[in-house]
């Protein structure tokens, strides 16, 4: 493992879901605690973050409308979720000592900034820490497209997903024991093998920007930095 970080500006995707820890709603102070930690310490290492969370933990839009929820109500709601859950955090950084900003793609100017570009890559290269909420600000899109988006948008080296999984399966680990993990994949294979890594509409936007994305478990302390240092931790996506 290098001692250099192998990265310059990065986008963390984070789902709401993971933020609940072992409870069944809302946020574990202990869960969002040590992720701050770990974002704090990769930024401290001259690594510019920027952060996209879900909103899973409070509302899924999605979820909303299957139980009969009109489609856009369920996202809008979605959407503030993921609002709530970035000024959590905000919170949890500002109190170990960090610098952190919110941007919501939708206007809400007493709790957040709205997102430009030009003001997030500048808050980025100052060091502080960007949390990008409400999605892309638009209905049936998910965060995991909010995340691609984002990832372009600002130029980052790599996207991370961190999951509760060790990387991408063949078929869930959790119902097929026999289930082998990618170490890699290129873009087409995760849409052609239909494998829940993302959103099809996120990884073709990474396709065709050629933003390489990993995969990885983010209850394992200091997986973060690791991949940083250059260290295969979860599964890589990228051209091939």
């Amino acid at each position: 493992m290098s001692d250099q970080p192998k990265f310059h500006r990065i986008l963390l995707k984070l789902s709401g879901e993971a933020l609940m820890g072992e409870a069944d709603y809302g946020i574990d102070p202990k869960v969002i605690g040590r992720l701050a930690d770990e974002i704090i310490e990769v930024q401290r290492a001259n690594i510019q973050v920027g952060v996209v969370i879900g909103g899973g933990n409070i509302f899924r839009g999605a979820g909303l409308a299957a139980a009969g929820m009109d489609r856009v109500t369920g996202d809008h709601m979605g959407m503030l979720a993921t609002v709530m859950n970035a000024l959590a955090m905000q919170d949890a950084i500002e109190k170990r000592g960090g610098f952190a900003r919110v941007m919501s793609a939708i206007q809400i100017h007493d709790v957040a900034e709205d997102f430009i570009r030009r003001r997030a890559i500048r808050h980025i290269e100052k060091g502080r820490i960007v949390l990008f909420a409400a999605g892309i600000g638009n209905p049936f899109f998910t965060t995991d497209s909010a995340a691609a988006l984002r990832a372009v948008e600002i130029g980052a080296d790599l996207l991370l997903k961190a999951t509760k999984v060790d990387g991408v399966y063949t078929a869930d680990p959790a119902k097929h024991a026999d289930a082998k993990r990618y170490e890699h994949l290129t873009y087409d294979e995760v849409i052609e093998r239909k494998l829940a890594v993302m959103d099809t509409a996120a990884i073709a936007l990474c396709r065709d920007d050629r933003m390489p994305m990993r995969i990885y478990d983010m209850t394992v302390p200091g997986n973060l930095m690791r991949i940083m240092h250059g260290e295969p931790v979860g599964t890589l996506v990228d051209a091939g």
